[in-house]
């Protein structure tokens, strides 16, 4: 491994225990002292520690997480494994350490909800950013992403999780502990999606105007982007033209929309968010991309 590599394994590994941490308090903080439904394997082993408090519920989940692991080993690789194996380790150990160490008070359980799944989806969002997993259904949901690689991970980790907060609801007898889990799900799902996705803040534009070629100079000049000529033909004039399309960062759209005014201020400019962009100057494509 290479000093690089390895520089980048310490940070990426720093961030997922980070999250870990992050996952954990939100947890013990938000979802046990208020009873609200928790989805995932952490669901069965709160079932189980209200039954029985002596179970921790961080080693009922290091337990279960053991077939679904050898799964993940098998279909997602030795580096996915690992990190994932970490993920789940820290986060099943800051558990039950948090929980011995402080018992935090009950409060307002809408607002346990809405924070708890707030910081939750931002913990899931940073430990499935390197690559990781903290097992159990997020584990699952991974998988689940192979052969619908077109759903973001949120969403099926929203599905596998559903099903879990019906049983404790049952196990609490309290049907509210269902909703408001449903209402902290949607949001912590929400949340891990912007993470992952909404992060990479980048604007397609599509300029169509008479002075094409010196918009193009400017804005490789200027902006340091390529622009793409689009073969175009006006529907009132029949007039053959070239429309730019330019893909550019979210911090670079007033400076474009000034130079696109500057150079040509009849110009019709349409802005677009771009979900993903891969290539020079942006994100690379890697084999497992969520």
């Amino acid at each position: 491994m290479t000093k690089n590599n390895l520089s980048r394994a310490v940070r990426n590994y720093l961030w997922i225990a980070l999250g870990s941490a992050l996952y954990s308090l939100s947890f013990d903080w938000f979802y046990v002292p208020n009873q609200i439904g928790f989805g995932g394997l952490t669901a069965l082993g709160m079932i189980l520690n209200h039954f029985s408090p002596a179970i921790p519920i961080g080693a009922v989940v290091f337990l279960l997480n053991i077939p679904i692991f050898i799964l993940g080993w098998k279909f997602l690789g030795g580096h996915t494994l690992v990190s994932s194996l970490f993920a789940m380790a820290a986060t099943s150990v800051l558990v039950d350490l948090i929980s011995a160490v402080y018992t935090f008070p009950p409060m307002d359980p809408m607002l346990a909800a809405v924070f708890g799944g707030v910081s939750l989806g931002v913990a899931l969002g940073m430990i499935f950013s390197k690559g990781a997993t903290t097992g159990g259904t997020d584990l699952i949901a991974r998988l689940l992403k192979l052969p619908f690689a077109w759903l973001p991970v949120g969403k099926l980790l929203m599905v596998v999780d559903l099903s879990l907060l019906l049983a404790v609801s049952v196990a609490f007898r309290s049907m509210e502990s269902g909703m408001y889990g449903i209402i902290s799900l949607y949001i912590s799902t929400m949340v891990m999606d912007g993470v992952l996705y909404g992060m990479d803040q980048s604007k397609v534009a599509y300029i169509i105007t008479s002075q094409p070629r010196v918009i193009t100079e400017e804005i490789d000049r200027q902006m340091d982007r390529g622009v793409t000529y689009l073969h175009g033909e006006g529907s009132f004039s029949g007039e053959e033209k070239l429309v730019l399309m330019c893909a550019f960062k979210q911090k670079q759209i007033v400076p474009l929309k000034a130079l696109v005014h500057e150079l040509d201020p009849q110009a019709f400019l349409i802005v677009c968010d771009a979900h993903e962009v891969l290539g020079q100057g942006f994100r690379r494509y890697q084999k497992n991309d969520l």
